[in-house]
Protein backbone atom coordinates (compact mmCIF):
# COMPACT_ATOMS: atom_id res chain seq x y z
CA UNK A 1 0.00 0.00 0.00
CA UNK A 2 1.01 3.63 -1.00
CA UNK A 3 2.61 4.95 2.53
CA UNK A 4 1.83 8.87 2.45
CA UNK A 5 4.49 9.85 5.39
CA UNK A 6 6.98 12.00 3.87
CA UNK A 7 5.36 12.50 0.39
CA UNK A 8 5.99 14.87 -2.06
CA UNK A 9 5.11 14.00 -5.64
CA UNK A 10 5.99 16.98 -8.44
CA UNK A 11 3.84 17.08 -11.37
CA UNK A 12 5.27 18.48 -14.74
CA UNK A 13 2.89 19.57 -17.25
CA UNK A 14 2.63 22.87 -19.41
CA UNK A 15 -0.18 24.31 -21.20
CA UNK A 16 -2.24 21.26 -23.19
CA UNK A 17 -1.90 18.75 -20.98
CA UNK A 18 -4.73 15.96 -20.92
CA UNK A 19 -6.68 16.59 -18.36
CA UNK A 20 -7.82 12.98 -17.34
CA UNK A 21 -3.96 12.13 -16.83
CA UNK A 22 -2.74 14.97 -14.88
CA UNK A 23 -6.31 15.42 -12.49
CA UNK A 24 -7.28 11.83 -11.46
CA UNK A 25 -3.59 10.44 -10.28
CA UNK A 26 -3.19 14.03 -8.44
CA UNK A 27 -6.61 12.93 -6.84
CA UNK A 28 -5.60 9.43 -6.27
CA UNK A 29 -1.89 10.89 -4.97
CA UNK A 30 -3.68 13.16 -2.57
CA UNK A 31 -6.32 10.72 -1.17
CA UNK A 32 -3.11 8.40 0.12
CA UNK A 33 -2.26 11.88 1.77
CA UNK A 34 0.84 13.11 -0.42
CA UNK A 35 1.74 16.89 -0.93
CA UNK A 36 1.57 17.47 -4.91
CA UNK A 37 3.15 20.55 -6.77
CA UNK A 38 1.98 21.39 -10.21
CA UNK A 39 5.80 22.48 -11.65
CA UNK A 40 5.74 24.35 -14.89
CA UNK A 41 7.59 26.53 -17.32
CA UNK A 42 5.12 29.61 -16.32
CA UNK A 43 3.33 30.84 -13.58
CA UNK A 44 -0.45 31.38 -13.06
CA UNK A 45 -3.39 28.58 -14.51
CA UNK A 46 -2.26 26.36 -17.77
CA UNK A 47 -4.67 25.10 -20.00
CA UNK A 48 -6.04 21.30 -20.13
CA UNK A 49 -7.68 19.28 -22.69
CA UNK A 50 -9.47 16.77 -23.76
CA UNK A 51 -8.18 14.98 -26.57
CA UNK A 52 -7.98 18.26 -28.37
CA UNK A 53 -11.12 19.99 -27.12
CA UNK A 54 -9.81 22.44 -24.30
CA UNK A 55 -10.82 21.50 -20.90
CA UNK A 56 -9.93 23.29 -18.08
CA UNK A 57 -7.21 24.74 -16.62
CA UNK A 58 -4.86 23.92 -13.32
CA UNK A 59 -3.20 26.77 -11.09
CA UNK A 60 0.74 26.30 -11.05
CA UNK A 61 2.37 25.65 -7.87
CA UNK A 62 6.01 26.24 -8.43
CA UNK A 63 7.82 27.03 -12.03
CA UNK A 64 10.43 25.00 -12.96
CA UNK A 65 13.25 27.14 -11.94
CA UNK A 66 11.57 27.48 -8.30
CA UNK A 67 11.60 23.94 -8.04
CA UNK A 68 13.93 21.47 -6.78
CA UNK A 69 14.02 18.00 -7.76
CA UNK A 70 16.15 16.91 -4.41
CA UNK A 71 12.52 18.35 -2.79
CA UNK A 72 10.35 15.59 -4.43
CA UNK A 73 10.10 11.96 -3.69
CA UNK A 74 8.69 11.08 -7.52
CA UNK A 75 7.85 12.93 -10.69
CA UNK A 76 4.53 12.47 -12.74
CA UNK A 77 4.95 13.35 -16.39
CA UNK A 78 0.99 13.91 -17.78
CA UNK A 79 0.80 13.36 -21.45
CA UNK A 80 -1.66 15.00 -24.07
CA UNK A 81 -0.60 15.85 -27.80
CA UNK A 82 0.18 19.61 -26.76
CA UNK A 83 2.31 19.53 -23.37
CA UNK A 84 5.09 17.16 -23.78
CA UNK A 85 5.72 18.26 -26.92
CA UNK A 86 6.43 21.90 -24.94
CA UNK A 87 8.02 20.23 -22.80
CA UNK A 88 10.75 18.51 -24.40
CA UNK A 89 11.74 21.65 -26.28
CA UNK A 90 12.93 23.38 -22.83
CA UNK A 91 16.46 22.82 -21.32
CA UNK A 92 15.03 23.72 -18.31
CA UNK A 93 12.63 21.05 -18.13
CA UNK A 94 15.03 18.44 -19.56
CA UNK A 95 17.21 19.03 -16.56
CA UNK A 96 14.38 18.27 -14.53
CA UNK A 97 13.42 15.46 -15.57
CA UNK A 98 17.31 14.28 -15.86
CA UNK A 99 18.07 14.91 -12.03
CA UNK A 100 15.20 12.57 -11.00
CA UNK A 101 16.52 9.80 -13.43
CA UNK A 102 19.90 10.29 -12.14
CA UNK A 103 18.98 10.39 -8.47
CA UNK A 104 16.92 7.17 -9.09
CA UNK A 105 13.73 9.11 -7.86
CA UNK A 106 10.29 7.24 -9.18
CA UNK A 107 8.81 8.56 -12.53
CA UNK A 108 5.71 7.80 -13.69
CA UNK A 109 4.27 8.74 -17.10
CA UNK A 110 1.92 7.70 -20.05
CA UNK A 111 0.46 8.66 -23.17
CA UNK A 112 2.94 11.14 -24.78
CA UNK A 113 4.41 12.00 -21.59
CA UNK A 114 7.66 9.53 -22.17
CA UNK A 115 8.58 11.80 -25.49
CA UNK A 116 10.28 13.87 -22.66
CA UNK A 117 12.41 11.31 -21.49
CA UNK A 118 13.43 10.71 -24.81
CA UNK A 119 14.81 14.28 -25.99
CA UNK A 120 16.35 14.40 -22.04
CA UNK A 121 18.25 11.05 -23.34
CA UNK A 122 16.76 8.71 -21.06
CA UNK A 123 15.31 6.27 -22.71
CA UNK A 124 17.87 4.38 -24.14
CA UNK A 125 18.10 0.99 -22.89
CA UNK A 126 14.77 0.91 -20.71
CA UNK A 127 11.76 -0.76 -21.19
CA UNK A 128 8.37 0.95 -21.78
CA UNK A 129 5.12 1.83 -22.82
CA UNK A 130 3.15 4.83 -24.46
CA UNK A 131 0.51 5.97 -26.68
CA UNK A 132 1.31 4.14 -29.76
CA UNK A 133 1.51 6.76 -31.80
CA UNK A 134 5.31 7.75 -30.50
CA UNK A 135 6.41 3.71 -30.49
CA UNK A 136 8.73 4.51 -33.45
CA UNK A 137 10.47 8.20 -31.31
CA UNK A 138 10.82 5.42 -28.20
CA UNK A 139 12.48 2.63 -30.26
CA UNK A 140 14.56 5.11 -32.55
CA UNK A 141 16.10 6.66 -28.77
CA UNK A 142 17.10 3.27 -28.02
CA UNK A 143 14.20 1.93 -25.94
CA UNK A 144 12.33 -1.35 -25.47
CA UNK A 145 8.44 -1.05 -26.38
CA UNK A 146 5.97 -2.82 -25.17
CA UNK A 147 2.31 -2.56 -26.34
CA UNK A 148 0.97 -2.91 -22.84
CA UNK A 149 -1.63 -1.27 -20.41
CA UNK A 150 1.21 -0.78 -17.44
CA UNK A 151 5.34 -1.19 -17.94
CA UNK A 152 7.69 -1.09 -14.86
CA UNK A 153 11.27 -0.36 -15.06
CA UNK A 154 13.26 0.09 -12.19
CA UNK A 155 12.47 3.32 -10.57
CA UNK A 156 10.39 4.40 -14.23
CA UNK A 157 6.50 3.13 -14.91
CA UNK A 158 4.81 4.22 -17.88
CA UNK A 159 1.28 3.04 -19.62
CA UNK A 160 -0.60 3.26 -22.95
CA UNK A 161 -2.83 6.78 -22.15
CA UNK A 162 -6.16 7.47 -20.47
CA UNK A 163 -7.80 4.51 -21.48
CA UNK A 164 -5.05 2.35 -19.29
CA UNK A 165 -5.98 4.52 -16.26
CA UNK A 166 -7.15 1.90 -14.02
CA UNK A 167 -3.67 -0.22 -14.06
CA UNK A 168 -1.85 3.06 -14.42
CA UNK A 169 -2.95 4.69 -11.25
CA UNK A 170 -2.28 1.63 -8.94
CA UNK A 171 1.43 1.40 -10.82
CA UNK A 172 2.14 4.75 -9.91
CA UNK A 173 1.08 4.72 -6.65
CA UNK A 174 3.49 1.63 -6.27
CA UNK A 175 6.43 2.66 -7.57
CA UNK A 176 6.41 5.96 -5.32
CA UNK A 177 5.78 3.76 -2.85
CA UNK A 178 8.40 0.85 -3.31
CA UNK A 179 11.10 2.73 -5.98
CA UNK A 180 13.60 0.35 -5.53
CA UNK A 181 10.98 -3.17 -5.94
CA UNK A 182 11.20 -5.18 -9.23
CA UNK A 183 14.43 -3.39 -10.21
CA UNK A 184 14.44 -5.62 -13.24
CA UNK A 185 12.47 -4.50 -16.69
CA UNK A 186 9.10 -5.91 -17.21
CA UNK A 187 9.59 -8.68 -20.05
CA UNK A 188 13.27 -7.88 -19.41
CA UNK A 189 15.38 -8.73 -22.94
CA UNK A 190 12.46 -9.42 -25.09
CA UNK A 191 12.53 -7.16 -28.92
CA UNK A 192 10.10 -4.49 -28.76
CA UNK A 193 6.22 -5.20 -29.77
CA UNK A 194 5.76 -4.40 -33.64
CA UNK A 195 3.89 -1.08 -34.77
CA UNK A 196 -0.21 -0.94 -34.86
CA UNK A 197 -1.93 -1.36 -37.86
CA UNK A 198 -4.29 1.70 -37.38
CA UNK A 199 -4.36 4.61 -35.01
CA UNK A 200 -6.81 4.08 -32.21
CA UNK A 201 -10.31 4.49 -32.69
CA UNK A 202 -11.14 6.64 -29.41
CA UNK A 203 -8.48 9.48 -30.76
CA UNK A 204 -10.12 8.97 -34.96
CA UNK A 205 -13.79 9.35 -33.52
CA UNK A 206 -12.88 12.49 -31.36
CA UNK A 207 -11.83 14.08 -34.20
CA UNK A 208 -14.66 12.62 -36.64
CA UNK A 209 -17.15 13.88 -34.46
CA UNK A 210 -15.96 17.18 -33.78
CA UNK A 211 -19.10 19.97 -33.32
CA UNK A 212 -17.85 22.75 -35.92
CA UNK A 213 -16.20 25.92 -34.91
CA UNK A 214 -18.11 28.79 -33.22
CA UNK A 215 -18.67 31.81 -34.84
CA UNK A 216 -16.39 33.26 -31.64
CA UNK A 217 -13.18 30.73 -32.73
CA UNK A 218 -13.92 31.45 -36.13
CA UNK A 219 -13.69 35.33 -35.46
CA UNK A 220 -10.84 34.87 -33.24
CA UNK A 221 -8.64 32.84 -35.93
CA UNK A 222 -9.80 36.15 -38.59
CA UNK A 223 -8.72 38.40 -35.96
CA UNK A 224 -5.48 36.72 -35.49
CA UNK A 225 -4.58 36.59 -39.17
CA UNK A 226 -5.33 39.90 -39.68
CA UNK A 227 -3.07 40.88 -36.73
CA UNK A 228 0.14 39.00 -38.44
CA UNK A 229 -0.54 40.42 -41.77
CA UNK A 230 -0.77 44.19 -40.51
CA UNK A 231 2.63 43.24 -38.44
CA UNK A 232 4.25 41.98 -41.22
CA UNK A 233 2.60 44.97 -43.47
CA UNK A 234 4.56 47.61 -40.66
CA UNK A 235 7.64 45.70 -40.72
CA UNK A 236 8.35 46.01 -44.33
Amino acid sequence: MFDPSNRTIAVLAADGFEKVELTLPRRALKRAGAHVDIVSLRRGRIRGVNLHMPAKRVRVDKTIAEADPADYDGLLLPGGFINPDLLRQSSDARDFVQEFMTDHTPIATLCHGPWVLASAGLVEGRTLTSWPGIRDDLVNAGATWLDQETVRDGNLVTSRGPQDMAAFIPAMLDVFANPHRDAEPTAAGQPSDPRRDAPPSVAVAALRWSPKPSIVAVAGVGLAAAAGQALRSHAR
